[in-house]
């Protein structure tokens, strides 16, 4: 007998003033995943709104506490109201509500608790910085982590919570990717990858490629001084 996702499974959305987007990422996974809960971090463009009339759970951070705080409220929420698994998704669009059948059907095969999205079988259609930025990210964290890890900076993910809530994660900015598949692949919980579509178009970015690099490098350092000991 398979998952009965229609029960175990939330969607789960952080976003930051994404309310020209987040309607139609709502109603899409909403297809697949009817329990959709958004996350807004913060937003001042009426997001919360925009996400609600979609049809989804809000909840509300009154000022940005950054992505990694929007998950961990998400994910503690999730758990509160007896999901078992979560998936996550950005809430600007470059996200296919599509792809979403492709971590279904990975995760119920049984021996993972983690299926992330994976974008670099088609690398070309990524903008080139981001490309380099993540070959360089996701060869970093497979040389610590001990596995190889193809596409460490995908926030399409797949998470069994109950796996999850064993661990600490605490990160509160974009380096919560890097953390958790670093902290699963540390638990030797299952990580897989699915294919997925590579979607970019007029977004803007939330990262901040000065402050969020340092900040995952000093991430980073720490994670090589655990590794040492």
């Amino acid at each position: 007998m398979g998952v009965n996702w229609q029960k175990t499974c939330v969607a789960l959305i952080p976003c930051l003033n994404e309310a020209g987007a987040i309607g139609a990422v709502v109603a899409a996974v909403k297809s697949f995943v009817p329990h959709v809960l958004v996350v807004d971090d913060g937003s001042t463009d009426g997001t919360g709104d925009v996400a609600r009339a979609a049809g989804a759970t809000v909840l509300h951070h009154p000022q940005a506490l950054g992505k990694g705080a929007a998950l961990r409220t998400g994910w503690d929420a999730a758990l509160q109201r007896g999901f078992e698994w979560a998936l996550c998704l950005d809430g600007d669009g470059q996200h296919a509500g599509t792809d979403v059948p492709k971590f279904l059907a990975r995760a119920e095969r049984g021996d993972v608790a983690l299926v992330v999205g994976e974008r670099m079988h088609a690398p070309n259609t990524m903008p080139v910085v981001r490309r380099i930025t993540n070959r360089f990210m996701s060869w970093q964290l497979s040389r610590l982590a001990g596995v190889r890890l193809t596409d460490t900076q995908c926030g399409f993910r797949l998470l069994h919570l109950p796996s999850l809530a064993r661990l600490q994660v605490k990160s509160d900015c974009f380096e919560i990717e890097s953390e958790v598949l670093m902290q699963f692949a540390r638990a030797r919980f299952g990580i897989a990858f699915v294919p997925i579509q590579v979607i970019y178009a007029a977004e803007r970015s939330k990262i901040r490629p000065v402050r969020d690099t340092w900040r995952w490098w000093n991430w980073l350092r720490k994670q090589n001084s655990l590794h040492c000991n």
